[in-house]
């Protein structure tokens, strides 16, 4: 009799298969149970979540955690794994070798490949696994934006898009400002990416 499974399926991975990835710069996630792969990001993608994880850490007290490209593991059968380009975790959360516990703050800077995952797939995933507060960045220097997510009775509510050099203002994971234009402008970006008097004139 026929079972609808034949030994022909491919099994699942797991993380414990992560390690034989490559070191080739790619990201390698699993999607339930199925690698996913991302090409290694441009500069300007590296930019800005190098300038975003540095601005988070500044206010940043002990009892956080800042971290650039942390793996998660967002079920309990470690078949599901997302690496969020940059992440703010409880001190106290921090697990090796890879976290299991949602992290406060996910941070995704999208690029042209990754544009739907992240404002779909990962956006109900996060949700999903109960993500207070996930931000979109669009590094795009033409129209660079941050949009700012928070989990409301189970689900995203968009709080605001900030554009260019428009100021975003939050108290979630602690108390920020930041302006979506300076993550990867060049200039005095040290002085206005957090929003000064001259950056928001």
């Amino acid at each position: 009799m026929a079972t609808g499974k034949t030994d022909l399926d491919p099994p699942l991975l797991t993380v414990d298969d992560l390690k034989d990835t490559p070191d080739d710069g790619r990201r390698y996630e699993l999607d339930d149970g199925r690698l996913d792969v991302s090409p290694a990001p441009v500069y300007v993608h590296t930019r800005v979540e190098s300038r975003l994880s540095y601005h988070l850490t500044t206010p940043a007290s002990d009892d956080f955690e800042v971290a650039t490209g942390p793996g998660i593991n967002v079920n309990a059968d470690r078949t599901h794994h997302r690496v969020p380009d940059v992440a703010v975790i409880h001190t106290a959360d921090a697990e090796s070798p890879y976290l299991t516990k949602p992290p406060l703050l996910a941070v995704e800077v999208v690029s042209p490949e990754s544009a739907i995952r992240d404002h779909h797939t990962k956006r109900q995933e996060y949700e999903e696994f109960g993500i207070p507060s996930y931000w979109i960045v669009n590094p795009d220097p033409a129209l660079p934006s941050i949009t700012e997510l928070r989990l409301e009775d189970g689900g995203y509510r968009e709080v605001t898009t900030v554009v260019g050099e428009n100021i975003l203002k939050t108290d979630t994971p602690f108390p920020l400002s930041v302006v979506p234009h300076w993550l990867g402008a060049l200039g005095n970006r040290r002085k206005h990416v957090g929003g000064s008097d001259e950056a928001a004139g």
